[in-house]
């Protein structure tokens, strides 16, 4: 039923007493009625029953004719009922239920459920108007653009190519489509694209292997100036039966390049046997940067005279991709630090002492390597500083004040010429001399607050006895009393801070701090 809509009951009274059933009135709408005299108003009052007697079957009217005119006045709403119009039916549809099933579904589990047809949801469609031009008045498709370097300037993409600025002496050595002028050749393969019109195109990764990158990922990030172009399924299918890429391509993305771009971003580099500025494209840029002309672009490049040039060294299927499984390092190597890889060799009776030198030499030109390392320093991220062996920083030191009339004696050095008086008397000036130890007297690294004590009696030649000095030949002895002398006069040089480093006792005013003197 409708909601809504007023509900009508017709109303009988039956005659027999002793039904329980209470017996209301009809629920009539009031109507405007006439005024009328004080008589035919009271003869009405007397006429309708209290409303507290509605429910009281001993105070209904026993007069059968008030039945008889309820029964008329609902017979006359009925027909009226009738006649209003009935709502048609709501057209519902049965589909599956949204979301996840619950994991212990009731007994009357129903994974379908009925819903008018109006909330079904439209399935995706094309949509638009589909006349010839496409959608009309929808969007215009977006520029293509891309960002060409760190300061985010933006390039437009014509061409399948960046629209950058061109040079003049540049552009006679390469049409629009790629094709290289004057008898100058690619070191790469190039080809046309179905579709594409008669446009040059790489792979990308066979450049990217040309110049030095391991992999076109690399090649686009550094040279933002190439556009990345991504080939469709039939571009796919048709460079397959062209034998550009092999059947077992086509599963992968394929990217390409215009020949055209790559000759502008690297000019001599892409060419066989390219030369700078001569097979540059941007030849008033490195003429400014003073590139030499007619300088090999690479002279690692392999040419054969009389032989075509090979450019399937670049193809991946021909063998370029060895390049993932050299132990090449990726970094440059630090100097020194030798590479090598351990051998696997079956050990026998007969070339055990050959592997064990072997391995006794490789093991001390590792760690001569390790010790090369170290004398350039090693950055402690700690401290931020550089530290360095022990070996070759001073271990010992004394200063010693030059008197004026000492600057005579380093009038004809370079290195530290005299120093002038007003300099000397208004500035500190400090000149640093390096002194090491003559060879065979004392080790540089010596430092004898590093000596443990149980070993300080046996620290330089001085610990030798003379019951010992006294067995050596005379020859050895006095070789033996020439270094001790050496050794002495070495060590005499240094001495407590006190006596060599030119310090004295403090000058502090005894008025304001009280200071002993014993």
């Amino acid at each position: 039923m409708a909601p809504g809509r007023k509900i009508r009951l017709r109303l009988t009274r039956s005659s027999n007493p002793t039904e329980s059933t209470p017996k209301t009135f009809a629920d009539l709408d009031d109507e405007p009625m006439p005024d009328v005299d004080d008589d035919a108003t009271a003869n009405e009052k007397q006429a309708i029953p209290e409303p507290d007697d509605e429910d009281d079957d001993d105070h209904q009217p026993k007069d059968e004719s008030g039945d008889d005119e309820d029964e008329e006045a609902a017979e006359k709403e009925d027909e009226e009922s009738v006649k209003e119009p009935t709502p048609p039916p709501v057209p519902t549809i049965r589909r599956k239920r949204l979301g996840r099933p619950p994991k212990n579904r009731p007994p009357d589990w129903d994974n379908m459920v009925t819903v008018p047809a109006d909330e079904t949801p439209r399935r995706r469609g094309r949509g638009g108007w589909r006349g010839r031009g496409g959608r009309k008045g929808g969007p215009a498709a977006p520029k293509a653009e891309q960002v060409i370097d760190a300061e985010g300037t933006v390039a437009e993409i014509v061409n399948d190519e960046c629209v950058l600025p061109e040079d003049a002496e540049g552009e006679t050595k390469v049409d629009k489509l790629g094709n290289l002028q004057d008898g100058r050749d690619y070191r790469c393969r190039t080809f046309t694209v179905s579709g594409r019109g008669e446009r040059l195109y790489m792979l990308s990764t066979e450049p990217a292997r040309c110049v030095g990158f391991r992999d076109s990922y690399l090649f686009f990030t550094k040279h933002r100036k190439l556009y990345k172009i991504i080939v469709d399924d039939d571009e796919k299918r048709d460079m397959i039966e062209r034998e550009i890429i092999p059947h077992s391509y086509k599963g992968r993305s394929i990217g390409i390049v215009t020949a055209r771009s790559v000759f502008r971003e690297f000019g001599a580099r892409i060419i066989v046997g390219g030369k700078r500025i001569i097979d540059d494209y941007a030849v008033t840029q490195l003429r400014a940067d003073g590139a030499v002309e007619g300088e090999l672009a690479d002279p690692d490049d392999r040419i054969v005279v009389g032989e075509p040039y090979n450019k399937n060294q670049y193809v991946a299927w021909h063998g370029a991709s060895a390049v993932y499984h050299t132990n090449v390092p990726t970094i440059p190597v630090p100097n020194g630090k030798i590479e090598s890889k351990k051998r696997k060799v079956n050990v026998n009776d007969v070339n055990w002492m050959l592997e064990h030198a072997r391995e006794a030499s490789t093991f001390n030109a590792g760690i001569n390597a390790i010790r090369k390392l170290n004398n350039v320093g090693v950055y402690d991220i700690h401290t931020n500083v550089m530290q360095y062996p022990s070996m070759m920083q001073p271990t010992r030191g004394r200063i010693e004040q030059v008197a004026p009339e000492d600057e005579a004696a380093t009038k004809g050095s370079a290195v530290f010429p005299p120093v002038p008086s007003k300099m000397s008397r208004n500035f500190f000036v400090a000149d640093t001399y390096y002194e090491s130890s003559q060879a065979g007297i004392i080790s540089a690294a010596d430092n004898e607050a590093e000596i443990p004590d149980f070993l300080a009696a046996f620290n330089g030649l001085s610990a030798v006895s003379d019951d010992i000095k006294d067995l050596l030949p005379p020859s050895c002895r006095k070789a033996f009393d020439q270094a001790l002398d050496k050794e002495s006069s070495y060590r005499s040089q240094w001495g407590l801070e006190s006596d060599k480093m030119s310090r004295r006792q403090p000058v502090i005013d005894k008025a304001i701090v009280p200071y002993s003197m014993t």
